[in-house]
């Protein structure tokens, strides 16, 4: 039974108990069942109005859902996954396949032993934070060059 069902049903009880409108008491009984017929139909209205939001609702979410397919091309994400990238979508990093990438260095943190990767640029920093425990990270670039220099023949030899 619905809320209009509910004040139809008190409306008519109040009629089999003979209450009469010209009373005090009927008088306040009347005024009470008007006010609640009045919200009865408001909330009937809301509820019209929430199956309707609901329905435009599950409509915009398919057609989001549509939109991220083609934007994000859902369906390749598994056969894009590059290891040794990073774990890095091809679309995501790089425009294409014959653009150069910058060397990438480990780089161990000696407080939690956790290892980074990071590239040139943050290497130039000469300090960087340590994203797992805080520790400052000191890189000495000189030891890096010296350990190239060493890899490379020298016209002697």
């Amino acid at each position: 039974m619905n809320v209009s069902e509910k004040v139809a049903y008190l409306r008519g009880l109040a009629a089999g108990l003979e209450v009469s409108s010209k009373s005090k008491e009927g008088k306040l009984f009347e005024a009470t069942l008007d006010v609640l017929e009045e919200i009865a139909g408001s909330l009937h209205e809301l509820e019209e109005n929430a199956l309707d939001l609901a329905e435009e609702i599950d409509v915009l979410s398919d057609d989001l859902a549509d939109v991220e397919k083609v934007v994000f091309d859902e369906d390749d994400e598994d056969e894009d996954y590059d290891e040794d990238e990073g774990g890095c979508y091809g679309r995501c990093c790089r425009a294409n396949e014959d653009d150069e990438y910058p060397p990438m260095f480990e780089v161990t943190c000696p407080a939690c032993e956790n290892t980074i990767t990071v590239d040139e640029d943050v290497l130039n920093l000469g300090t960087i934070q340590c994203p797992n425990c805080g520790e400052m990270l000191e890189f000495d670039l000189d030891s890096i060059e010296e350990d190239e220099d060493e890899d490379v023949p020298a016209d002697g030899e």
